[in-house]
């Protein structure tokens, strides 16, 4: 590399993902199309890059600098694959209409405790109606410390108490299929079609596929990133002793164990499995963990050498 192409490079942040061809967000806040150099190099949305200009309309991304707070999703062969990275915040959507899975739910949100990141939940479609288990499971979020917001994109009360709760993050949108998630992002960014559109006519591979992320401008400072890859998100397990630390009452409750390494399933002096038959504990969360916790060891068997996600 010559000096002259060193002192060219420029930090720049992945801002939408398109094949082999990125745009990067310059210091200035700038859009440039990006090739990448070398078939070797991959690049997820939110990376932090160098990128240099090549002597075309296309700049050149060289290196990826190191990432933090990623979002993993499981492979097929156990591992987990980095879909986003730099990302603050998950933001888990449920709605009137599919019937909540509630485990489900829970399981975004362990895999916010386990990645470092924070989370919220928004409960979407309200104008058709809240029934009182999905209130009260709302409520049961809320004082675990979530924010909860209660959204609608076709009448009250809105999407404005979740542009609040992105805002001054980098965010993505994780939940069942049918739970509303494309319309609540066009309903918070109204131009995302028109940028994916922009951005797959100017790397001429729009009409060839549909791997696209891009990462949205909001109000306040709020970044909201929308990619394939966390449409089916399943947040990678960890070791099975680790599961606990994904539910912060559990996690808190573990504490008073007669084991310090109880596992709250038939330990004698288990304090979480206490709380839960005292009431003071759901019933609902806890046979979530347990699920959890079987889901982890079947995997262990299963993956003997796969790398379990990095705990925060």
């Amino acid at each position: 590399m010559t000096q002259d192409e060193q002192t060219q490079r420029q930090i720049g942040r992945v801002v939408a993902n398109h094949g082999r061809h990125v745009e990067v967000q310059d210091r200035e806040g700038h859009r440039v199309l990006c090739r990448l150099h070398g078939r070797k190099l991959l690049v997820v949305c939110g990376d932090e890059v160098e990128w240099a200009p090549d002597g075309t309309d296309v700049g050149l991304v060289h290196a990826v600098l190191p990432r933090h707070h990623v979002l993993e999703r499981l492979s097929m062969t156990g591992r987990a694959e980095t879909v986003v990275s730099n990302l603050d915040r998950i933001v888990a959507v449920a709605a009137a209409k599919p019937t909540p899975d509630w485990q489900v739910i829970d399981r975004y949100l362990a895999g916010a405790e386990w990645a470092g990141l924070s989370a919220a939940i928004a409960f979407n479609k309200c104008d058709l109606g809240l029934s009182a288990e999905d209130d009260r499971h709302l409520n049961d979020y809320a004082a675990l410390g979530y924010p909860v917001v209660r959204v609608s994109t076709r009448g009250e009360p809105g999407v404005e108490s979740l542009g609040q709760v992105l805002a001054g993050f980098t965010s993505v949108l994780v939940g069942q299929s049918g739970t509303g998630k494309s319309s609540l992002l066009n309903a918070l960014v109204p131009h995302a079609r028109a940028v994916t559109q922009e951005i797959s006519a100017a790397s001429e591979e729009g009409r060839h596929t549909t791997t696209h992320a891009a990462m949205h401008e909001l109000p306040g400072d709020g970044r909201l990133i929308d990619s394939p890859g966390v449409r089916d998100y399943a947040p990678p397990l960890p070791v099975p002793a680790a599961v606990g630390s994904g539910f912060r009452e559990i996690h808190q409750l573990a504490a008073a164990c007669k084991f310090q390494d109880c596992r709250h399933l038939t330990e004698p002096g288990c304090a979480v499995r206490a709380a839960a038959e005292a009431g003071t504990l759901s019933s609902r969360r806890f046979a979530s963990y347990r699920h959890l916790y079987q889901l982890a060891k079947e995997f262990e068997e299963r993956f003997p050498a796969r790398r379990p996600p990095r705990l925060r």
